[in-house]
């Protein structure tokens, strides 16, 4: 297990007591930004070159229902761990738990390898949404739900590009589907995004993006012990040892992390107690309020600790969990999924401990090159802490010629506008 926060606070100035230079993205992170867009289309036209011997023919494309995709668990577990770009909700341990509560009417396009053994090379989860604008507009729209918060397809990373063309053409010639497809929560400019616009390009498909923003990313880089340590300022890190200080006064203080699934199975009950105090408990929308809600979560965490994909992160206080967290883990990519902490100790900070804590372990992980902090717009506590940001959108193609792509285009804009307006009303009533 890897040191605590509350360990190291001991060496104070080593860790937390260190002046800090906060950079500016557009400054320090943007020539960064440009380097690893370029590599990303270098590693593009590599795996282009690489496909060449999955000629588009060569593909067998089918359409299955969630729930009859158990069968497959194998295969689909190989894809998840080849996949161009990894995507955690989308792994079977986590999807069919989750399609018991969210996918009853969710499908995959599934594309395999033409030779024997056939090998899965693409998994496209979707359904079709019926109305949308208040119209009878059908879109297929690719697989998301509050407890997943990404729209990345798992596609084989050595034949990204000719799968995502199988895929795409085989939704266009099959007219009895909507001819508009719409991808929520795209990287905009991940692995999977470069390799479907230059697809898009060639099959001479219209798109366009919509609902860009960002939310906060840790990706550590090089110096990775010092990454808290220089993610924030000095003010801060005096808050953080003061909380310590404060919050060991009243107790014995612990900070746990655990990967074990036998810990894991006990220590989710204390995220389920914690979050059913909150303010969640109180609006009824903790999952331990709902049956349906923390049986899923229960059996997706249990299938992904088995797998060694979570984590829960936890500090006690004589013996009793005021804050938990818990991350999960796919390929080299990780996911901070869901926190809870003690509200009636909010004035010694236990969100922001546990966070800057989680902070730690992950920068410290050399197998992990990045973390999704799953966070909306406006965290206050991930977006003081961690220095990166993941930019997403949605996408929106014409399938076919005749789909009613413009009419989709403006209603999609238009959309956007009322709810960017309804979100700045709410805003300003607020702070009345």
């Amino acid at each position: 297990m890897l040191p605590s926060l509350a360990l190291r606070a001991r060496r104070d100035a080593d860790v937390l007591g260190a002046e800090v230079i906060v950079a500016s993205l557009d400054s320090d992170y943007a020539p960064q930004a440009a380097l690893e867009r370029t590599m990303a289309v270098i590693a593009s036209a590599r795996r282009a070159v690489l496909a060449d011997r999955y000629p588009i023919n060569s593909f067998s494309v089918e359409w299955r229902w969630l729930a009859d995709l158990v069968p497959l668990t194998k295969d689909w577990r190989d894809l998840a761990a080849q996949a161009l770009e990894p995507n955690v909700f989308y792994e079977p341990a986590f999807a069919l738990a989750a399609g018991a509560v969210f996918g009853r009417d969710v499908g995959a396009l599934l594309v395999w390898s033409g030779e024997e053994p056939r090998q899965l090379l693409g998994f496209f989860p979707a359904c079709v949404v019926p109305r949308r604008y208040g119209l009878h507009l059908p879109i297929l729209e690719a697989w998301t739900h509050p407890y997943a918060p990404l729209g990345t397809p798992l596609v084989a990373r050595d034949a990204a590009e000719p799968v995502i063309s199988a895929w795409l053409t085989h939704l266009a010639a099959d007219a009895a589907r909507p001819g508009l497809l719409r991808l929520p929560l795209m990287v905009e400019d991940g692995h999977f995004a470069i390799a479907l616009g230059a697809v898009l390009r060639r099959l001479q498909m219209p798109f366009a993006d919509f609902a860009r923003h960002s939310r906060p990313q840790l990706v550590p880089g090089d110096d990775r012990k010092a990454y808290l340590a220089q993610a924030i300022s000095a003010h801060r890190h005096r808050e953080l040892r003061r909380s310590i200080r404060r919050l060991a006064e009243l107790g014995a203080l612990l900070f746990t992390a655990s990967g074990m699934p036998e810990a894991i199975d006990r220590e989710i009950e204390d995220f389920f107690a914690l979050e059913a105090q909150g303010w969640k408990g109180e609006a009824g929308t903790a999952a331990a309020r709902h049956d349906e809600l923390r049986g899923f979560i229960k059996t997706a965490v249990h299938a992904l600790g088995a797998e060694g994909k979570v984590a829960i992160n936890r500090i006690l206080l004589d013996g009793r969990a005021i804050a938990a967290t818990i991350t999960l883990k796919s390929g080299d990519g990780a996911w901070y999924w869901k926190t809870a902490y003690d509200e009636t100790l909010a004035r010694f900070a236990p969100g922001v401990l546990a966070s800057a804590a989680l902070t730690e372990d992950l920068a410290e992980n050399a197998a992990i090159a990045h973390t999704d902090s799953c966070a909306g717009p406006g965290n206050p506590i991930l977006d003081n802490l961690w220095r990166e940001r993941l930019y997403l959108c949605d996408r929106l193609i014409a399938l076919r010629p005749r789909a009613p792509f413009q009419l989709a285009r403006g209603l999609e804009r238009l959309r956007g506008v009322a709810i960017g307006g309804a979100k700045a009303l709410r805003k300003k009533l607020k702070h009345r």
